[in-house]
């Protein structure tokens, strides 16, 4: 019972040894990712370092095991190394990185010699953990083998089921909790604790129990006397070949189930927990029949021809995965509660087409290094499988991700792992047949997997169009009925398809999720997002006409890199892009996007974008960012503090750096991370809104942001390219702006949320959760001109313009408001809407009609006078005001008050049309002077117009720098309505400059 016991602590230790495990590859991963970059080459490079280091260090345990005397301890001074480096490893990373970007990089001279130095300093930062973590297994495996010699294939696979138990859970506490709280240096100094601990408890057991220490050599069986190295090398190619096919299969599990659970952070650790729960509940089936298999290589062809089929047979069951996601998605209530539902039901979905096949896989290593041990190999094949093993994964891997999804696509690539396990089964058969009793069982079983494989490469079908829908999102999806696919390929990164829709717009998606829409119809209107990809081009250009050099991050439909080359004056435009298949299948957007392939001066490069710049070495005039949406797996870390100091790093002088960041999927304090990230890494910047659902962001790190410059209309193509976004002057623009660093700043400050950090991944584990909770940020757009021009009040810089002429937008709300408003500013000036205003909405009108003829009469105290100033308020006051020029306004209130109702007002209304046109004019000193002398004597103010005139004297005050007297209105008319709630955004942004103490 003792000894019992004593085992029972240790395969609990080495569960606790698989959690750290786990955390170690995702998090070393993660830091490798942000130095390597997040390309194809570079994620298969950096398993490659983990998983061969691993194979390293349980090859040398195999082939020096033997000599060492007490393995435990060996294995509890490894797993305190281990400990020992992850405590360290956070500032031993900075400290190597810093000094190769700024001393050693900027020096190699070609991106072979550069590429060649990252790798290998890649390789020295987790070579010496990962080679100690591939010991643990061995050393721990053969240090129980030698205590407990009885019933070794049990304990084998008690330890394969541990140790990937504990990976498993690793995974989901280290991805939903440990890098949420602690962040990526957090996360691996707890591991590097645990492992220290582990460390102290492995040592004590080894010190205390000396039978651990004699070597024990087992027999072998009676019914396999030989022991030839042909079945040796044998197994060892097994080994090779089934973990070679298991990461085939994983890699493409992911991207099938990407398509269905999306692709963010939070889905692939859900599928890779899957995967490892597969493992390791396949060990602990075996664990209780290994030992009393009689012919257990005619056990594993079985368990590797069952692995084939059910692993070729996801691909038939995988297409009834959508409908089950789209109820999820559809009938889940939006709340926290429904978002753990999601992330379960998620998890349940990766299980059912990964555990049947995971289950087998986790039976294949104990069998193969069973055999080993009765055929008398010793502990020495412990390591050597392990070893085997780990390189076939990384074969595997490289094969996959290179070759296999590429050119075979995701069918083919499944198929082709069963075909190499159905390989494997047939091989061992046919060299068991000649040291064993044929079963025949066996060889009909075999015969029927190789025919239902053929069946089912043959005849099941995988639907593009469900696979390209991003069911995930909002339950929709795509069908032939109502759509026509254009284009779908499995590119190294993700799936990338097309669609065509009935209006004649085409949609471009990234697994699933659509990245970009083009109306190709000329006759129809733009789609939302076509203003987002042009002025993302042009803005920068306005800000800065001078630029010459150009790189732009994010291929998406090409349409800001073809937007860019109708510029003459620039001389360069670089665009680098991760996936090549993105680039191919933006071709099908034709004249739109030509340029982008077509002009000399477009140079295109596949790569990430850290490390695109960290190689290059070169600076440019206007640096533009339009990744992906942050939900998005490795996206998040475009929108990093780091990455936007290396961006500003390759910035010329008086150069800019553009920002396209989605607002919806988002939550404010979301917005808030990146914003904050941005102001640390420049001096200044400037938020411009493209649309109701994107922000632009320009900053700069030499000075302020300079005005918008006219001179970008006079490029006709260009000139032509914003008429289609319904952009056809420098107002247009202008009107777009949101806000600046002097505004913003305070206000992000509210937020009691971190800048985004790639070490502190803020927006990577929140981002997705908004998107699950249909979160966005568009309040933000909104304060700027509602109830007040607070943006121009705060800013205290004026439009340059005197008259407002703009063109109303579909897209852009602020647009179609500003359009109202010179529409009512010439109806009270004319008497009537001219046919340019034939489409203001019937009540704007009757409101408008109304006020006009209240004001033509004479108007005594009662309802004449309640709908006079009612009318002022919605039509003057909150139509007009906030977007017409001071001029423009005043003549609207000369046209008003021309009549007879104005000339017999009593002084106490007169006193809120003081204040009114005093906001109109932006006469700070008069807004906060009457807004004060109301709140004060006006008891009964409405709540809606008690609000405006709060906000009226609290920017009064801020803008002449009274931010005691701005916070003690606050805190007398309006604190107590909200409580413990938190204000609408322009009150917070208020109260925010109220309270901060900087000059």
């Amino acid at each position: 019972m003792y000894k019992e016991r004593y085992r029972t602590v240790l395969f609990l230790v080495f569960t606790i040894s698989g959690f750290t495990g786990l955390i170690y590859e995702s998090i070393w991963t993660h830091y490798l990712k942000l130095f390597l970059g997040h390309a194809a080459y570079a994620q298969t490079l950096v398993l490659s370092i983990f998983m061969g280091g691993m194979a390293m260090g349980s090859w040398i345990c195999s082939t020096s095991s033997a000599r060492w005397r007490n393995l435990l301890l060996l294995y509890a001074v490894a797993e305190g190394a281990i400990g020992l480096f992850a405590l360290l490893f956070h500032e031993i990373f900075l400290q190597a990185v810093s000094i190769s970007h700024s001393t050693i990089l900027p020096h190699l001279g070609t991106p072979l010699a550069a590429n060649t130095f990252k790798w290998t300093l890649s390789a020295s930062l987790i070579l010496p953990e990962t080679m100690l973590l591939g010991m643990t297994f061995p050393l721990m495996s053969a240090g129980i083998l030698r205590a407990f010699p009885e019933t070794p294939g049990r304990s084998i696979s008690l330890l394969y089921f541990t140790n990937s138990l504990g990976a498993a859970i690793g995974v989901l506490v280290s991805g939903f909790v440990l890098i949420k709280t602690v962040g990526l240096p957090g996360t691996i100094r707890i591991a590097g604790l645990i492992n220290l601990a582990i460390a102290g408890i492995v040592w004590f057991l080894s010190k205390g129990h000396p039978s651990v220490i004699l070597p024990a050599k087992m027999a072998p069986s009676p019914a396999q006397t030989s022991s030839d190295d042909g079945w040796y090398r044998f197994l060892l190619i097994a080994s090779f070949v089934t973990g070679m096919a298991s990461f085939i299969y994983e890699i493409g599990w992911i991207r099938m189930l990407s398509l269905v659970l999306g692709s963010s952070t939070h889905a692939f650790e859900l599928m890779l927990s899957a995967f490892i729960f597969g493992l390791a509940f396949g060990g602990l089936w075996i664990q209780r029949r290994i030992d009393g298999i009689a012919h257990p290589i005619l056990f594993l062809v079985k368990v590797q021809a069952f692995m084939s089929l059910l692993a070729v047979s996801t691909l038939f069951f995988y297409g009834h995965l959508f409908g089950p996601m789209q109820w999820i998605v559809r009938n889940i209530p939006k709340t926290d509660m429904g978002y753990a539902i999601f992330n379960l039901s998620s998890n349940a979905i990766a299980l059912a087409i990964m555990l049947p096949t995971t289950f087998c896989a986790g039976m294949t290593l104990p069998l193969i290094t069973y055999v080993l041990l009765r055929r008398g190999h010793g502990e020495k094949s412990i390591g050597a499988v392990y070893a085997a093993n780990t390189l076939g994964a990384i074969v595997g891997v490289f094969s996959a991700v290179h070759f296999g999804m590429p050119l075979l696509g995701l069918k083919g690539l499944i198929t082709v792992g069963a075909g190499f396990d159905l390989i494997l089964a047939v091989a061992l058969l046919w060299g068991a047949s000649k040291t064993s009793a044929k079963d025949r069982r066996t060889i009909y079983l075999t015969a029927a997997c190789i025919c239902a494989i053929a069946l089912n490469t043959f005849f099941v079908q995988l639907d593009p169009y469900k696979m390209a829908s991003g069911v995930y999102r909002d339950g929709t999806l795509e069908s032939s009925s109502s759509t026509r696919l254009l284009y779908h390929r499995d590119g190294k990164t993700s799936t990338v398809s097309a669609f065509l829709y009935p209006d004649g717009g085409i949609s471009i998606r990234t697994n699933g999720k659509a990245d970009a829409k083009i109306q190709m119809n000329q006759q129809m209107s733009e789609s939302s997002d076509e203003p987002t990809m042009v002025l993302a081009a042009v803005i920068p250009m306005a800000l800065n006409p001078h630029a010459k050099k150009v790189a732009n991050i994010g291929f998406g439909s090409g349409l800001t890199t073809a937007t860019l080359l109708l510029n003459d004056a620039l001389e360069e435009v670089v665009t680098v892009e991760i996936e090549p298949a993105m680039i191919e299948g933006a071709k099908i957007f034709g004249d739109r996007v030509r340029l982008a392939y077509t002009d000399q001066r477009s140079k295109i490069y596949v790569d990430d974008a850290k490390t695109f710049f960290s190689v290059q070495q070169k600076k440019y005039d206007i640096i533009i960012s339009e990744p992906s949406n942050p939900w998005v797996s490795g996206v998040a870390s475009l929108f990093s503090r780091e990455f936007y100091q290396l961006a500003s790093n390759h910035l010329e002088k008086n150069g800019l750096f553009c920002q396209w960041l989605q607002i919806y999927e988002m939550d404010m304090a979301l917005v808030a991370s990146v914003l904050k990230a941005i102001s640390s890494s420049f001096s200044d910047y400037v938020v411009y809104a493209a649309n109701y659902n994107d922000l632009i962001i320009v900053a700069s790190n030499d000075n302020s942001i300079p005005q918008l410059d006219a001179e970008v209309f006079s490029a006709p193509e260009l000139a032509r390219a914003l008429k289609r976004i319904r952009v056809r002057n420098i107002q247009d623009i202008e009107l777009r702006k949101v806000g600046n660093r002097k505004i913003l700043d305070p206000f992000t400050a509210t937020f009691p949320i971190p800048q985004n950090s790639d070490y502190f991944p803020v927006l990577d584990q929140n981002a997705v959760r908004a998107r699950f909770l249909q979160k966005n940020a568009s309040a933000i757009l909104t304060f700027t001109h509602s109830p007040l021009p607070a943006l121009e009040i705060l800013s205290e810089s004026g439009y340059t313009w005197l008259r407002t002429d703009v063109t109303p937008s579909n897209h852009y709300p602020q647009a179609k408001e500003a359009f109202i408003a010179m529409a009512l500013r010439d109806y009270f000036h004319e008497g009537q809407f001219s046919y340019k205003y034939s489409e203001i909405p019937p009540d704007v009108i009757r409101e408008a009609s109304d006020l006009r003829l209240l004001a033509s009469r004479e108007c005594q105290e009662g309802q004449g006078l309640q709908g006079l100033k009612a009318g002022l308020y919605h039509v003057v006051v909150l139509r007009m005001t906030p977007y017409l020029r001071p001029g423009e306004m005043e003549g609207v209130w000369s046209a008003l008050e021309s009549g007879p109702c104005f000339k017999s007002l009593p002084p106490r209304e007169n006193k809120w049309i003081a204040l009114f046109k005093a906001v109109g004019r932006r006469d700070v000193k008069t807004m906060a002077d009457i807004a004060g002398d109301l709140l004060a004597n006006e008891p009964n103010i409405q709540p809606g117009i008690k609000k405006y005139v709060v906000a009226a004297g609290m920017m009064g005050n801020l803008t002449q720098g009274a931010r005691e007297k701005s916070f003690r209105i606050w805190d007398a008319y309006l604190s107590s309505t909200y409580g413990n709630r938190k204000p609408e955004l322009l009150f917070r942004l208020l109260l925010a400059d109220s309270t901060r103490t900087d000059g």
